[in-house]
């Protein structure tokens, strides 16, 4: 293994987690500065060109693919790198946070993949980032096996039964700052990633797999290709060869939708597949077009569905370049969370993901997404149907797609229109996610389904919109402030009511509330609800 460059010490400033020196090793915080002090300065350059995007957008309203890599896209000759065989068959991937329960459980449930999300399920506590590292490691050595406060226990099944760890590390925007080099936060993303590949990557290439990711919040093939160069660096660094290090880039911002062949092209000695998100892809319309005009205003998000013209050009479009490149193409998550006390209303969920699946799976996808373990066996049943024996089905070029810019940002084809009970529901599963998340939950079932930062996302994205576009719901009441602030405080105080005083104050509720309010209702509209929360983080309510 060679020395990384000289550089300024990697500093940790956060209260000691139980074996937290297991993770921070000198070598690995080491590594992790290395690979800030190489690769922060170009991650900053392009978030700025994103700003700076966004005001062209902003300027035109409209998007397109790009003119100066036409000939990347007309080039029929180059492929991805054939897939290893871990990642040769992936119908069905569950997703969850890296904490114990749900690393015994993912890796247990059945399912090709899990998807490790150290991203959008995931509070970033320090405990939480410290955490799911010693877990994922843990599950690597079967030192997880562990009883649960009830006496239930959980063991890991054995190890050709296990689902294979792909890990989701934070977006290019967020900051660790429990971890800083002459001052400076180290982003998030490089640390999810420094610390899970340095302990791990010859860990897994010894089990026959190895360090796969999920890159989530890409916006451009510029940021793909400083993805690429990170792989690299990691990969020579500890001595391992180049292309052992696979990433699936999940297309879900509105600007990579225009840039898939060109983030694989970036890519191709890495590159495993793309990923058709629902909830951030809708907030990147949003954030994108938000003062566009009323043909770029969504309706209630539920009524968004992967059938409305613009999701179906966006999805089509992802499995034909997938297929031309030789990469795999995976589709949505199904979010529903199985009741233990209403079949009624699992049966009516089960058959809405069963049509969701089926028609992923004739549509050219080669696998999916669930959030819970009672769905893989439904996910499962739509693949194999299509695919049989066969790992995969990129041999379906899907050559009949073809997908103009225009119809990509189609969102005035919809008939549906926002609503009130849209606005109440935004409101109501906003707070309740942004209080979990304060409390460093980031995955949470709330009214049937796993909900993620992406759902609190499009959620408050939508208040915005709805309220700067002046939208007046069927019902007659117009989308203001004020209504926005009236409907927050009944629910805030349905949740006291239904809480209990005492539960109510050990919350963070009024925090959540506030917080709320705050990123639907300023007039310049923040980029990520995730940046204030963080603020938020870690510290007393």
């Amino acid at each position: 293994m060679s020395a990384p460059a000289p550089s300024s010490p990697v500093i940790v400033d956060a209260p000691p987690v139980e074996q937290q020196a297991e993770v921070l090793t000198e070598e690995a915080l080491a590594f992790v500065g290395a690979l800030h002090h190489r690769f922060t300065p170009r991650r900053d350059e392009l978030l700025a060109r994103r700003a700076a995007r966004r005001a062209e957008i902003a300027r035109s309203a409209a998007l397109d693919f790009l003119p100066e890599t036409a000939g990347i896209r007309e080039d029929d000759s180059w492929r991805v790198a054939p897939a290893p065989a871990a990642l040769q068959d992936r119908r069905v991937e569950i997703t969850g946070p890296t904490d114990r329960k749900m690393a015994v459980n993912a890796l247990n449930s059945g399912a090709r993949i899990w998807l490790a999300d150290f991203e959008d399920a995931s509070a970033p506590t320090w405990e939480n980032v410290v955490r799911g590292q010693l877990n994922l490691t843990d599950a690597f050595e079967r030192r997880i096996d562990f009883t649960d406060d009830r006496g239930k226990a959980y063991a890991l099944r054995p190890a050709e039964e296990l689902a294979t760890v792909v890990v989701r590390p934070r977006g290019w925007h967020l900051d660790e700052r429990h971890l800083t080099v002459d001052g400076r936060p180290v982003p998030g993303a490089l640390v999810d990633f420094g610390l899970y590949f340095f302990h791990n990557a010859r860990r897994l290439i010894d089990l026959g797999k190895g360090p796969y990711f999920y890159l989530p919040k890409t916006e451009s093939h510029l940021e793909a290709r400083l993805w690429n160069d990170v792989f690299v660096f990691a990969q020579d660094h500890v001595g391992i060869p180049r292309g052992t290090v696979r990433a699936t880039v999940l297309i879900e911002t509105i600007t990579a939708a225009y840039e898939m062949e060109e983030i694989l092209f970036e890519l191709r000695e890495h590159a495993s597949g793309l990923n058709a998100g629902r909830w951030d892809y809708l907030f990147s319309i949003v954030k994108n077009f938000r003062d566009a005009g009323p043909r770029f205003v969504l309706p209630d998000r539920n009524a968004v569905t992967m059938t409305a013209p613009f999701m179906r050009a966006y999805t089509e479009l992802l499995v034909r370049t997938c297929h031309r490149r030789g990469a795999h193409a995976v589709g949505g998550m199904a979010a529903f969370i199985p009741s233990r006390k209403d079949p009624e209303v699992n049966e009516a969920a089960f058959e809405k993901v069963r049509a969701d699946k089926d028609r992923e799976a004739r549509d050219g996808f080669d696998g999916s997404w669930v959030a819970h373990p009672d769905l893989v066996p439904v996910a499962r049943a739509s693949f194999d149907a299509v695919l049989g024996d066969r790992p995969h089905q990129k041999d379906r070029l899907r050559e009949d797609v073809r997908v103009t810019a225009a119809e990509l940002i189609a969102v005035d084809s919809l008939e549906e229109k926002p609503t009130y009970e849209g606005l109440r529901n935004a409101v109501a599963v906003g707070i309740r996610y942004i209080e979990a998340w304060l409390r460093g939950s980031g995955a949470v079932a709330i009214f049937h389904l796993m909900e993620d930062a992406a759902t609190a996302e499009i959620s408050r994205s939508q208040i915005w919109q709805w309220i700067n576009a002046g939208v007046v719901f069927g019902n007659g009441e117009k989308a203001t402030a004020e209504l926005a602030r009236r409907v927050a405080a009944e629910e805030l105080a349905a949740i006291r009511a239904e809480a209990g005083e005492e539960a109510f104050a050990a919350g963070r509720w009024q925090q959540a509330h506030d917080l709320l309010l705050k990123v639907a209702l300023d007039e310049d509209y923040t980029e990520f609800l995730t940046l204030p929360a963080y603020e938020l983080l870690d510290r007393p309510a």
